[in-house]
């Protein structure tokens, strides 16, 4: 099978991992950089150029596509989807999962429990914000912040009204969504492959940080997860069709609480806690679905 990584680096470990997972099974696989593909819109003839030649053979792609070029790196995946060529995430995916509002608004309707949330349209009226999600303190996220970036803690009501004034000021859209205290900085990362959890950690955030990501120093370890967190993370795959994917969720005094769905989870972090081949779990989904 011929499968194509969408990938602007290929040396990150996500990468690296999944073409030798992909090699180690026989198939022949390239490392795209979907910015540097062209794409030829043409009367039932759709095709991608890219390096002096068409992207015409390929039979399956393994998008890596980062937040800063979603919008084209999307309309290369969709071409690819025209091209009848099998994809582990759908280009309507991806862009679903990376605006935070449309998908809770989905993951909401689905019955999946979350903090609760609040979004304005750049509202003055932060003491009624606030009231909405029971008061500070709260969370305060950019609707397309990624890695724990445009994410901030604010205790008091000033700090939530100085932090809302300077997203609104740079017209920056943002929620508002309750603090857990008792996660204690702490998450816990499923990764879902073929709408199964193939694996989960839990991470915990540094002393004195809320977030836990583990590329802000957090660290890792393997979870067991319950019954209740494992129909969460399905639940989550399924709302939002995206059949690989890593779901945040939260440990809290009312069960689990979804923070949100990765449509290209890093495997680094999840293999090293889990030694588990999740890498291999990805190629094996795309044979199931494309021989």
């Amino acid at each position: 099978m011929n499968i194509v990584i969408l990938s602007r680096n290929e040396n990150l470990y996500s990468t690296k991992r999944l073409r030798e997972e992909a090699e180690n099974r026989g198939h022949d696989i390239e490392i795209i950089d979907p910015l540097k593909c062209d794409i030829i819109i043409e009367k039932e003839k759709p095709t991608i150029y890219y390096n002096d030649r068409y992207l015409d053979y390929v039979d399956a792609i393994i998008p890596r596509i980062g937040a800063s070029v979603t919008f084209f790196g999307c309309a290369v995946v969709r071409q690819f989807e025209m091209m009848n060529v099998f994809t582990i995430a759908t280009s309507d995916a991806i862009i679903r999962s990376r605006d935070k509002l449309r998908s809770f608004q989905r993951l909401s309707k689905a019955g999946i429990g979350m903090p609760k949330t609040v979004f304005t349209n750049y509202s003055r009226d932060v003491e009624k914000v606030i009231s909405h999600v029971g008061g500070t303190p709260v969370i305060i996220k950019l609707l397309e912040g990624t890695q724990g970036l445009g994410v901030v803690l604010a205790e008091t009501k000033n700090a939530a009204e100085s932090v809302l004034e300077a997203f609104n000021g740079l017209q920056a859209r943002a929620l508002v969504q309750e603090y857990i205290e008792e996660a204690n900085g702490a998450d816990i990362r499923a990764l879902v492959v073929d709408g199964h959890v193939v694996g989960a950690m839990k991470r915990q955030g540094k002393e004195g940080e809320f977030r836990s990501n583990l590329h802000r120093g957090g660290s890792a370890e393997i979870v067991k997860l319950n019954e209740a967190e494992i129909k969460v993370a399905m639940k989550a795959s399924r709302a939002l069709n995206l059949p690989v994917c890593g779901v945040d969720m939260l440990q809290s005094s009312r069960g689990p609480l979804l923070l949100e769905v990765n449509s290209t989870p890093g495997l680094e972090g999840i293999e090293a806690a889990t030694h588990k081949n999740i890498a291999r779990a990805i190629i094996t989904f795309i044979e199931r679905n494309r021989s």
